[in-house]
């Protein structure tokens, strides 16, 4: 069959551009072929079909966003252009699904998260109206978020967001969202974990990454503690400072993989003033990583993530909040000790499944730093828990699990 992934983006390495590759790859052994419908992206161009409309930073949207959040009113002109744009994208979704031959639409967060309003409405009216059969894949949903409490638009996320259509199935990524889906909506659901190629070696480039602390500034000696997150205040980065100075060894450095910027730059400011108050060295390396290795317009190289997992000796993973975890997947992947925080979805679908980790309930205990403190000090029992947790996650969130939820599912 012929299956037809749309979203505001497919490019990068968010979750919805990484887990959709992941579906698409699993599908394709089956011998399915796979189209992309979005704003951005970086698929192939013989399978796309590119709409800026679509993006979430696309203007209109822009336009859009800014008149019906942190209100409770909406104008009449802010529902015509929602409905004007809604008309368009619903258009060239249909000629998305003519030029494609598609048999099965895959909503990949459109119908979850209201980050594209219009698009969210298209794509429901376009299955209302068309009978397609679909299967959404949630990711995020709007009641998730605070910043989505306060809206002038509680009718279209009613409507959309997601929609109750019987043509319609429901994947999510955890048990709470499950839930919580049920309860909200009244329809049932699939649980579908984010998932990794735990049945693959990692591929590296050793000779291209040798130099890596080097180039950002770590001796041989000091310890690489690595926070592969962005710099958002869901991450809970505060704590990995805070782990970091308990620690009070001057050969312990705090890297952060990722940079700010999706949600302002107010909480990294906040974040190295807290580093240097309590004499932390932090380093920020997201100009320094990239999705293909090479050289930046200073000449300076270009790292992967791959590269700076495989080079740093632990992960922090201190978030208060996660749809499910990929950082935390990665780091298990690349036989890296972990400190995660007990959030949510971890408790309940996580945990369960027996990982060796250090764990923080909420706040860096003096326990909890002299666990860590004998961890780093301990490379046999490093070694057997990582070999432990890579084992497990094999066995929960590989390939081979995820072809067994998805399969059925278009069948």
């Amino acid at each position: 069959m012929n299956i037809g992934f749309i979203s505001t983006r497919f490019s990068g390495t968010d979750g919805v551009s990484l887990e959709s590759l992941k579906w698409a790859e699993t599908w394709e052994k089956e011998g399915h072929s796979s189209f992309w419908f979005s704003g951005q992206s970086d698929r192939p161009d013989a399978s796309s079909l590119v709409i800026p409309e679509a993006h979430f930073e696309h203007p209109e949207n822009q336009w859009i966003s800014d008149r019906i959040w942190n209100i409770n009113k909406r104008d009449p002109y802010v529902s015509e252009r929602i409905a004007t744009t809604a008309q368009y994208l619903k258009a060239r979704i249909r000629q998305f699904v003519a030029q494609f031959d598609i048999d099965i639409l895959v909503p990949e967060n459109a119908l979850t998260i209201p980050l594209h309003v219009p698009l969210g409405i298209a794509i429901t009216e376009y299955l209302a109206e068309s009978g397609l059969k679909a299967i959404a894949h949630h990711h995020d949903f709007y009641w998730e978020r605070i910043r989505f409490t306060h809206n002038a638009i509680p009718d279209l996320l009613d409507m959309a967001f997601p929609p109750r259509l019987p043509n319609l199935e429901h994947t999510v990524i955890n048990s709470a969202a499950k839930e919580q889906l049920s309860l909200r909506k009244g329809v049932s659901s699939t649980v579908v974990p984010n998932v990794f190629k735990f049945e693959e070696a990692p591929v590296t480039v050793p000779e291209w990454s040798s130099d890596l602390r080097k180039e950002i500034g770590l001796s041989d000696d000091d310890i690489f503690i690595l926070q592969p997150t962005r710099v958002v205040p869901r991450k809970g980065i505060e704590h990995a400072i805070q782990l970091v100075s308990n620690l009070d060894n001057p050969r312990v450095k705090l890297v952060i993989s990722h940079d700010a910027g999706d949600e302002g730059y107010e909480y990294l400011d906040m974040l190295t003033s807290l580093a240097k108050r309590q004499k932390v060295d932090l380093i920020l390396i997201g100009d320094r990583i990239s999705e293909s290795r090479g050289l930046d317009a200073s000449g300076r190289k270009k790292y992967s993530l791959w590269d700076v997992y495989e080079h740093c000796d632990f992960v922090t993973y201190p978030s208060l909040i996660e749809g499910f975890g990929n950082a935390f997947l990665e780091a298990v992947y690349f036989k890296k000790p972990i400190l995660v925080n007990r959030y949510p979805v971890y408790v309940q679908d996580i945990l369960p499944k027996g990982f060796q980790l250090i764990e923080m309930d909420g706040f860096i205990s003096d326990q909890t730093v002299a666990e860590v403190e004998n961890l780093l000090n301990s490379p046999e029992r490093i070694e057997s828990m990582v070999e432990h947790n890579y084992e497990i996650a094999l066995q929960h969130f590989g390939y081979e699990s995820l072809s067994s939820i998805i399969n059925p599912l278009i069948k």
